[in-house]
């Protein structure tokens, strides 16, 4: 996967195309959701029932790939962050490649919802460096159930991209991927068994503790947590605190749903120490782009020149930050 490059006249193409034809962005979800909800299924490319590893690779066309995963909550009020997201993918590309801020971005989208009550708690898409991520936004099924309890399964989609993915990046170059999770709510206190046995296909011999899977996944991405304003639970200091303890400036407050593409850009490229702050809001006026206030607000908190966590290649297995582990 990701041999491709983005095209944002390609992008408009599709999008007329689609329109032309009355076609939805999310046709796989207007389809599927036709018929009664035991019978929904995920889409055959985002199921992760059975999924060995998704990849992102070196090729001829993209020597240097980046690994960037997009996960988000499609329960409840979230349920449209997904469509957002389609209609901002040039600005994503745009800043990332335009910018210089990464030489090849591969990026991964997914949604999570709720193992303990909903019909597809995980999709997982594949990471591409062009307009095939189209597909695979508009494969998404948008449950919008989850369980009005104040967590999702945030946790699960974490066991998944901590063992069930490769990265050139890292296991070449020694660089962690990036992983942004947008959501309004909490994980679980431990990745289940029984769950990782009925919508991944692993059998897992026992649960996991939340804390564990969140170590384990941060030894292969530089986590972030993104709650966007207008989500259910965007002021509950609950919510907040959870992340707070457990990813500290990583988690990122937005004011604006809108900017949520923008806020990705912009992280990555200050990890990638290809920016500072004020560079990347003058890259956000420079693209015409409005979201500058709320992005800036975001990632103000921010250390400046942080970068994602380097190894020596034949070390990333270790757990816990020993020799040969140091950061940028």
């Amino acid at each position: 996967m990701g041999s491709s490059h983005w095209s944002t006249d390609a992008y408009h193409a599709r999008q007329a195309y689609r329109s032309s034809r009355g076609i939805g962005a999310f046709d796989y979800h207007d389809n599927a959701t036709k018929g009664a909800r035991g019978t929904w299924k995920p889409h055959p490319d985002l199921d992760p029932h059975g999924v060995t590893v998704r990849e992102s690779r070196d090729s001829d066309a993209h020597p240097n790939s980046l690994a960037v995963s997009v996960l988000f909550d499609v329960t409840g009020s979230m349920g449209g962050v997904p469509r957002v997201l389609r209609t901002k993918l040039p600005d994503l590309f745009g800043l990332l490649l335009r910018k210089g801020y990464v030489e090849d971005p591969q990026i991964l989208f997914g949604a999570i919802g709720d193992a303990t009550c909903d019909r597809v708690p995980l999709q997982i898409g594949q990471f591409e460096s062009g307009n095939e991520l189209e597909d695979d936004l508009g494969n998404l099924l948008l449950e919008g159930g989850g369980g009005g309890q104040m967590t999702e399964s945030y946790e699960l989609a974490m066991y998944f991209m901590a063992r069930h993915t490769a990265m050139d990046c890292l296991d070449k170059r020694g660089r962690r991927g990036y992983l942004f999770i947008v959501g309004d709510e909490m994980a679980y206190g431990a990745v289940k068994a029984r769950e990782v046995r009925e919508v991944i296909g692993d059998d897992l011999a026992e649960n996991i503790a939340f804390p564990a899977i969140l170590d384990e996944l941060r030894r292969r991405f530089e986590v972030y947590y993104i709650m966007p304003t207008g989500s259910a639970h965007f002021r509950d200091d609950r919510v907040r605190g959870f992340w707070e303890e457990h990813l500290g400036q990583n988690l990122i407050l937005l004011d604006d749903l809108d900017a949520v593409c923008e806020t990705i850009a912009v992280t990555v490229g200050l990890g990638e120490e290809a920016i500072d702050l004020d560079e990347g809001l003058r890259d956000l006026v420079d693209t015409g782009s409005k979201a500058g206030e709320a992005v800036g607000k975001a990632l103000r908190p921010l250390s400046h020149g942080r970068g994602p966590l380097v190894t020596d290649p034949g070390m990333t297995g270790l757990a816990g930050d020993g020799p040969g582990v140091d950061r940028l």
